[in-house]
């Protein structure tokens, strides 16, 4: 898994692997893909998003994105980035897309054209390795690669509000076959919150309680 997005009662997610990345519907009850497009075997996928009918797509370092048809799932277009494309998602207004660094960026979808960034930093001090993003009441959660936390990020200043501490929630003999915690999903009519990772054999609802 290297995005995962809930969208109008459906789950989406894009995979990716060396000559073997996807575009997928899924069903959430039991896994089953219903719907599938090959990214072209020379681009390794990455982060993905949706916008009304359309899926936007990352490569890791091709600096290629896409943009598929939701219903269809055949790609309509192709667009341009600098740099490495890591995890995407749509804040209502400007896709919010991440590279592996301390910093994201903020798109036009309809030209995608870098509006603005923002630094992220915890406690005074840069936090980079951003990976999957989602958009969640306000706030940019984001996946930090190979920790299994996710960050919660104030986007007007891009400094860390708060953690979520999901240490333990694939069982041990699970993650000795998995790979690290990658992927979130939000479900805002019904407050619902998932989450998974690479290679994790299981999608996660989870409820958050604050820490003692």
């Amino acid at each position: 898994t290297q995005g995962l997005a809930w969208h109008e009662g459906q789950l989406y997610e894009s995979t990716g692997l060396e000559g073997q990345s996807t575009i997928r519907r899924v069903n959430l009850a039991d896994g089953r893909v219903l719907q599938k497009a090959d990214v072209p075997a020379e681009h390794f996928g990455e982060g993905m998003t949706l916008i009304g009918d359309e899926i936007f797509s990352l490569t890791w370092k091709s600096q290629l994105g896409f943009v598929w048809d939701r219903k269809t799932f055949k790609k309509k277009r192709e667009f341009r980035y600098a740099g490495e494309g890591w995890g995407l998602t749509y804040n209502g207004e400007h896709l919010v897309m991440s590279d592996g660094t301390a910093q994201l960026r903020f798109l036009d979808p309809a030209t995608m054209k870098e509006v603005r960034r923002v630094s992220v930093s915890a406690l005074g001090r840069p936090l980079d390795q951003l990976n999957e993003l989602e958009w969640v009441d306000g706030q940019v959660w984001a996946n930090v690669w190979q920790q299994d936390v996710i960050a919660r990020i104030d986007p007007a200043t891009g400094q860390v509000r708060g953690w979520i501490d999901l240490r333990g929630l694939l069982p041990q003999a699970q993650a000795r076959q998995a790979d690290v915690l990658n992927g979130i999903a939000y479900d805002a009519a019904a407050k619902r919150l998932f989450v998974t990772g690479k290679l994790w054999p299981q999608l996660f609802e989870i409820r958050l309680v604050p820490r003692a």
